[in-house]
């Protein structure tokens, strides 16, 4: 039996949980897959990549394509141009791509101009809001994937109203979860609660990235007054992001957070410290989409700090509060979250640690159907 060469991208923190499920799983069948690992460089430094591929026993990317930052149009057409070249020398039968990042579009748009099929894990999912730079990457990523794998009901139902062939969707959950159930036990043995001085569900954890949180001074200045008032009640532990930092520098509001309140600044975390800390918070502050899920099947409330949010199933199973980023709804979201305490939060379906199986089921058959072309 010929086997086939897979490439699966990973670009930035947000694929990684992704990817890693699937490798491992892909591994069990090395007479049907040659897996490779192809990162982008998208997220390129130690803190927001390496400490990720340690945590998640990843092995070392078979190829690093190092685009590193730049604007959105610099960025895509870097990776365009890098994994043109690469697709070109190793001719992959299949592109695996994650998520919503500027690398899954990029990766997607040229394996499918080379005439590579192409799979895109996370389909379907919608916040309608086109000022997202990631409502354009997951539209366009899903209008051209010949394999979409839905991590929710409600994405199939988006990828329907859009035309697209029921025999390309397939439901088989969150893959991301797959991580999330795997490395639970692991992460119950950390001594990272101790090393930032909280004690379970008495902390709240906070993640801020997005432009429209931190590019904008009046917003961001109206997040941090929110937070230090709250921080009396309830301490926060806030991992800066690397562009959070800067704009925090830039508009000179790093003040407000030395001293007399119960905020602490924190570097970017691993993926299991970061786990442990919101596995035990009492509430969780993010504009990222992937936390809002953690959270559900973690039974802690969330408050997004976004006026939308493509993950509608998160709300749906009674744990995130979509409260946007003005002081008066911020306010409002904690002070329901707090009178609540996780109970009535369910699990969506299928989001049970067994996303990657089922995702590499429908490649086995894919691939080995009658008339697949293996490439030279």
């Amino acid at each position: 039996m010929n086997t086939r060469t897979i490439f699966l991208v990973a670009g930035a923190r947000p694929n990684f949980m992704k990817v890693a499920p699937l490798l491992h799983q892909m591994g069990r069948y090395p007479e049907v897959f040659r897996s490779k690992l192809i990162h982008t460089g998208q997220h390129y430094d130690a803190g927001m990549s390496d400490v990720f591929f340690e945590d998640l026993e990843l092995p070392q990317p078979d190829r690093f394509l190092g685009v590193g930052s730049g604007s959105h149009a610099e960025q895509t057409g870097k990776v365009m141009m890098a994994f043109e070249k690469v697709c070109l020398e190793d001719h992959p039968d299949l592109v695996i791509v994650v998520g919503d990042v500027n690398s899954t579009m990029a990766c997607a748009i040229t394996a499918k101009k080379l005439c590579i099929p192409v799979a895109h894990v996370e389909a379907g999912l919608r916040s309608r809001d086109w000022t997202m730079p990631e409502e354009v990457n997951r539209v366009v990523t899903d209008a051209i994937s010949d394999l979409l794998f839905t991590p929710s009901l409600d994405a199939n139902d988006n990828l329907l109203r859009e035309g697209v062939s029921p025999e390309r969707i397939h439901f088989v959950g969150n893959v991301m979860i797959d991580s999330l159930l795997a490395y639970l036990p692991k992460v119950q043995r950390r001594d990272t609660l101790q090393r930032f001085g909280v004690t379970r569900h008495n902390y709240a954890t906070m993640t801020l990235h997005r432009p429209s949180n931190v590019d904008d001074r009046r917003v961001l200045a109206g997040i941090i007054d929110v937070i230090t008032e709250f921080s009396q009640t309830l301490p926060i532990l806030w991992p800066v992001h690397p562009r959070a930092r800067k704009m925090l520098e830039q508009f000179k509001l790093l003040g407000l957070l030395d001293h007399g309140n119960g905020v602490k600044l924190i570097d970017p975390l691993g993926y299991l410290d970061m786990l442990a800390l919101n596995r035990s918070a009492r509430l969780i502050l993010t504009d990222s989409g992937g936390l809002q899920e953690e959270a559900t099947v973690l039974g802690v409330p969330c408050i997004t700090l976004r006026e939308n949010t493509e993950r509608p199933v998160t709300i749906e199973a009674g744990c995130n509060h979509v409260a946007g980023n003005e002081p008066a709804g911020i306010r409002g979201a904690i002070d329901s979250a707090l009178n609540r305490n996780g109970a009535e939060i369910r699990t969506p379906e299928l989001w049970d640690g067994r996303a990657s199986q089922r995702i590499v089921e429908v490649l086995r058959q894919f691939l080995l159907r009658p008339g697949a072309e293996v490439r030279a």
